[in-house]
């Protein structure tokens, strides 16, 4: 029986997935008993090995699957079977070559079929073979990745879904940086607190080690059942030291690499003119998403930034005639013109994109943009062009001779609708980038951290500069502009009769001036750092050249023509077989044991239009099933869970209450207002009062209230309440160390790290176990978690109706220093409790002000309400009017 053949494309970021379906697994008998990723990052160079091994416990003979997701911008460089001790490797062809046997295969009527991307950074390889009785077959697949630096950080990412109980389950990184790790830190989208001891860290100046390795136990959802709990993503974040401003040098057998990414760099004042698709087709979510997402990017431009906005459908509108200053008071107005964008109409992108440039041409003619500025075109658009010029390669010509290098025009494209190609190469032969914006909940975020990705332009012009008689086979060593947050990454070879020291210059633009970083390395010294074979393979900065000037290559193809575009993919062609990569030129052959006429082919296309879905079934439709033969298929796994129930506070309670009042479990009386605050209060030393305050507020509804303060601690909360519904609608935590902000609403849990940093979304019935030097999140059963060993506990709660809105938390008030003040912060300066003779009642005292509490029994409202009655825990009530 015929088995599929294959595309992958893949992304900045480095995944995993193993998985053979679950119930189809043990029906037929095929069972992983031992998972394993040893993934080897050394100069931001990684290299993975996915090994699977499975057992056919069966009497017959089962076809076992073996699939797996990587990221995009990855190759592919190995892959083999090993059966019965006979190795069957995958062979690496041209694509033409490759696609005979394909089309060989499909005339033949086997079930051939190409799988494309599987998400937004995510392509899929899936090979399927005849397992004996009792065989057992070893699955392994290598890839190679140079992990890039965006918004001041390098991502490997690796998605783990087994979808079954795996005897031996392990996860090796290593991470070797000569330059120095400043920065590590590790997230989980899956991990529990019975999970997190099977994860370990260790790390000094130089190198990291991070090893996950659960037990069958810590891997069931449930005692007794063999549903696995893992199934996210697992994320390992880190940055580098920069102490030399001309950036590092690296080499090794030959070959080098020169990162470059200088800090402490002032900003390069910005002239950015923001063209919005407002056609019918943005209409509803997308176009929502798109205001708030731009209203939010126009808060961040700097008061030397000058901009404008001009919308489009079958119009063109400008919000104003000219470019201006973003100063507050403009800053507004756009904001509120954003606000009111509507969508309706065609897609003029032709003219749109014309009157973009012509506003800065002007603005340049009449000596209005600061001198030493960056200026910018940022399109967004979800369709092809409707109206106006149509023809796209016409459309690029006159965005080309219109712009005639002087400017630098970033495309996104919002959805699947969209002609991504035609943006790609529009943006690449303007010096920019395009982007594909994926429909989702957090469109908003996908907007603003492209845009933070070229919001602070440091340098133009930047020029490397190596020795003549030292260096050969450069990759890219001139770029137009270098921005904060991301790196410059030149690789070459060392000639022969290279000196012992290699002398580098890196020139650039500064505002007006021109300004050079020089650095000079002893080439003997530096072949020394990589002499460990723990955390390097063989000829690693080679590989890293090879797989940076073909993605080099391939980027210039996209924007050329003719014979320029021949030779630029024969010259990428070439290395991809000498390096044995699986490229958009290349296709990996695998041959199946039983049948050496039968193949199964892996293909790699670039990011295209309407790309994601397999262009045929992964399975014939007529493909049989019989006794000597079945499909071990994996299934699209959904993430519609039925959502958990919110921990009980039960745990926090016990050690913080009084012993005297413990957590009742009973059915609440009439419906009564939820606290907004439920505060963990030192004990006063002359009374037994219990340590909770539950806490609401009565208040109209203002942009921003500030909740918390504390200096020492570097911790601020603020929040929205909207007097007419009683609740809060936001709350945001702010931390000073690490520079993190914490938003979340009644839907989502957004992250962001540092000014500008990325931002991650997070749903609240998810889970998450996120870990960074000073801070750790953990979101569990509806609870996120945000605690150190030195600072005060912050939990947050979203709740489900019938009491709408969000709760804050706090524990381990002892942390809190004398400056803490806010809504919430007052209550650890100058408290008393007063005595009193009512049994449910209490007086207390803040700041001159006297206050009645009332001892009531809360509602601890869950998420599901299967749960009866409602479990309920002992507070002091307290109603605060501000």
């Amino acid at each position: 029986m015929g088995t599929p053949a294959y595309i992958l494309p893949l992304s900045v970021l480095i995944f995993l997935l193993a998985s053979f379906g679950p119930l189809a697994a043990q029906q037929n008998d095929i069972d992983i008993y031992s998972l394993t990723l040893d993934s080897k990052v050394t100069s931001r160079f990684a290299h993975t090995v996915i090994t699977s091994r499975v057992v056919n416990k069966a009497s017959e003979a089962r076809e076992a699957v073996f699939q797996v997701e990587l990221p995009k911008s990855a190759f592919i460089t190995n892959f083999s079977m090993i059966i019965d001790g006979v190795t069957y490797p995958g062979e690496i062809k041209e694509k033409a070559a490759a696609q005979e046997r394909y089309s060989t295969a499909v005339a033949r009527g086997q079930s051939a079929g190409i799988i494309r991307a599987t998400g937004r950074n995510l392509e899929q390889f899936q090979v399927s073979v005849n397992v004996a009785p009792s065989a057992k077959i070893t699955f392994e697949l290598v890839y190679e990745e140079l992990l890039k630096r965006q918004l001041g950080k390098y991502e490997l990412i690796l998605k783990v879904r087994p979808q079954q109980l795996v005897k031996h389950l392990q996860i090796d990184i290593h991470i070797f940086e000569p330059q120095g790790i400043a920065s590590l830190e590790t997230e989980s989208t899956f991990m529990t607190k019975n999970l997190a001891d099977a994860l370990t860290t260790t790390q000094n100046e130089t190198k990291a080690h991070i090893v996950f390795k659960p037990s069958l136990a810590q891997q069931q959802k449930e005692p007794g059942k063999t549903d696995t709990i893992l199934d996210g993503n697992f994320i390992v974040r880190y940055d580098v030291d920069r102490t030399n401003a001309a950036g590092d040098i690296q080499i090794e057998n030959g070959y080098f690499v020169h990162h470059f990414a200088p800090a402490e760099l002032s900003t390069l004042p910005k002239n950015v003119v923001f063209v919005i698709d407002k056609s019918g087709s943005m209409s509803g979510k997308k176009m929502k998403q798109t205001r708030e997402a731009l209203i939010k990017i126009l808060s961040d431009l700097k008061p030397e930034d000058q901009f404008n906005l001009v919308i489009f459908s079958r119009e063109v509108i400008l919000w104003k005639p000219t470019l201006l200053q973003a100063s507050t008071e403009h800053v507004e107005e756009a904001k509120l013109f954003a606000s009111s964008i509507n969508a309706d109409g065609s897609t003029n992108i032709n003219e749109a994109a014309l009157v973009a440039v012509r506003m800065l041409d002007e603005s340049n003619r009449k000596e209005q943009l600061p001198a030493g500025s960056v200026s910018m075109v940022i399109l967004l658009t979800d369709g092809d062009p409707t109206t106006g010029e149509r023809n796209p390669q016409k459309i690029q010509e006159n965005v080309k001779a219109a712009i005639g290098g002087n400017y630098y025009l970033y495309c996104l494209g919002f959805g699947f609708d969209v002609h991504y190609a035609f943006l790609e190469k529009l943006a690449l032969e303007n010096g920019g980038v395009a982007r594909r914006i994926y429909e989702d909940s957090d469109a908003d975020l996908q907007l603003q951290d492209f845009y933070q990705e070229v919001a602070n332009p440091l340098l133009t012009m930047v020029k490397f500069q190596y020795p003549q008689n030292a260096v050969e086979l450069l990759t890219q060593d001139n770029f137009r502009v270098f921005f904060q947050g991301s790196e410059l990454v030149v690789s070459g070879k060392l000639q022969p009769q290279a000196p012992d020291l290699l002398s580098v210059q890196v020139k650039s633009r500064l505002r007006t001036q021109n300004f050079t970083f020089q650095t000079e390395v002893n080439v003997a010294d530096k072949e020394k750092i990589f002499q460990s074979p723990k955390y390097i393979f063989h000829n690693f900065m080679e590989r890293l050249w090879a797989y940076l000037t073909i993605q080099q290559l391939l980027e210039k193809a996209v924007s050329a023509s003719g014979d320029e575009q021949k030779n630029l993919e024969a010259r990428a062609l070439n290395l991809s077989l000498k390096f044995n990569f699986v490229t958009p030129l290349t296709s990996m052959v695998v041959t199946k044991p039983e049948d050496q006429d039968e193949v199964q082919v892996v293909s790699k296309p670039v990011e295209a239009d309407n790309d994601l879905l397999p262009s045929f079934p992964l399975f014939s439709q007529n493909a049989r099933i019989s006794q000597d033969s079945m499909f071990i298929r994996s299934k699209a796994y959904s993430r519609s869970r039925p959502a958990p129930h919110f921990k009980t506070l039960k745990s926090f309670y016990k050690t913080n209450l009084d012993k005297s009042h413990p957590l009742v479990l009973s059915s609440p009386g009439p419906m009564e207002r939820q606290p907004h605050f439920i505060l963990s209060l030192p004990r006063q030393s002359n009374n037994h009062i219990p340590e909770a305050l539950c806490v609401t507020v009565r208040k109209s509804s203002q942009p921003s209230l500030q909740i918390l303060s504390d200096p020492i601690q570097g911790i601020k909360v603020t929040g929205k309440y909207e007097g007419s519904t009683d609740k809060f609608v936001w709350l945001q935590v702010s931390y000073k160390t690490p520079e993190v902000k914490v938003r979340v609403t009644q839907d989502s849990i957004v992250v962001t790290r540092s000014s500008g940093g990325k931002s991650s979304s997070y749903q609240w019935t998810g889970t998450l176990y996120l870990v960074m030097p000073g801070l750790k999140l953990t979101l569990e059963n509806g609870l996120l978690l945000l605690s150190d060993s030195d600072k005060v506990t912050i939990g947050l709660v979203s709740l489900n109706p019938p009491a709408l809105g969000l709760q804050l938390i706090l524990r381990n008030p002892g942390y809190f220093s004398s400056q803490a003040s806010g809504v919430v912060g007052q209550f650890y300066q100058d408290l008393q409790w007063n005595p009193s003779t009512v049994e449910n009642k209490r007086e207390l005292s803040m700041r001159g002000k006297k206050y009645t509490v009332t001892r009531k029994s809360v509602t601890n409202f869950q998420r599901s309400r299967g749960t009866t009655p409602l479990p309920t825990f002992p507070c002091w009530s307290l109603e605060l009017p501000l």
